[in-house]
């Protein structure tokens, strides 16, 4: 497909930019976006340049956009407090759930190979795809609509800060609370995976020192086991 664009991947972006909400003047920043390296090293053209150029770009849009505005809406909160929260909003989960909520994965470009190994699903790629998007909008549209896009998209994980919440690592922490007792483990078991490669839900039970404390469900590995860190976390120490 290269950068030439046909009628029905234009009517797709022209799609997919209005429910960003932003009106590209390039579509084939955002088309190059959505190419995964598995597309364009199985492409038979040779031209074709996958996205993690856009996604180290947008990385650094992502984190010097939500550090402003950390920066402006907390000014009593201190350097360490700001990195921890900055970093707990702008992870690798976060940033797939946000990649799903806008539909991200349904547009990307794969090879065969990750296609059918539900990559369309896949953490890291929803990660990459997230943040090359970005990437995108900042080069066709500049700074302002870059900053006032990643603004809106991090908007609820904001105000979870904003209403007191805080955005835990929970495997961190139950790993934390377990590991004061000696000879305690923690440990993960994958109970059961359902649906299609393209739209998996996983299930995780957390087991500490061999007993189940709490189980997951999530659209992710990692997710599922957060929460079943989480459900733990309430039994065994319930005011973290």
């Amino acid at each position: 497909m290269g950068d030439t664009l046909t009628a029905k991947r234009k009517g797709e972006l022209l799609e997919l930019s209005a429910r960003l909400g932003v009106e590209f003047k390039d579509l084939t920043l955002l088309h190059k976006a959505l190419i995964h390296s598995s597309y364009a090293n199985e492409a038979k053209e040779k031209n074709i340049v996958h996205n993690e150029r856009l996604e180290f770009l947008g990385d650094a849009v992502l984190e010097l956009a939500s550090s402003t505005y950390l920066y402006m809406q907390f000014p009593q909160m201190p350097e360490g407090q700001l990195t921890k929260t900055r970093a707990s909003i702008v992870c690798s989960t976060s940033l797939a759930e946000l990649a799903r909520t806008l539909h991200l994965g349904d547009y990307l470009l794969l090879g065969h190979g990750e296609e059918m190994s539900g990559g369309r699903d896949r953490q890291t790629n929803l990660e990459d795809v997230f943040e090359a998007v970005i990437g995108a909008i900042y080069l066709d549209q500049g700074w302002e609509v870059a900053k006032d896009y990643v603004t809106r998209q991090l908007m609820p994980l904001f105000k979870q800060v904003e209403q007191g919440g805080i955005l835990k690592d929970y495997k961190t922490i139950l790993q934390e609370v377990v590991y004061q007792e000696a000879q305690q483990t923690v440990s993960y078991e994958l109970v059961s995976t359902s649906g299609p490669d393209h739209d998996k839900t996983f299930t995780f039970h957390v087991k500490i020192t061999g007993k189940v404390m709490g189980t997951g469900t999530g659209r992710s590995k990692k997710e599922a086991e957060q929460k079943a860190a989480k459900e733990a976390l309430a039994k065994i120490a319930p005011t973290r």
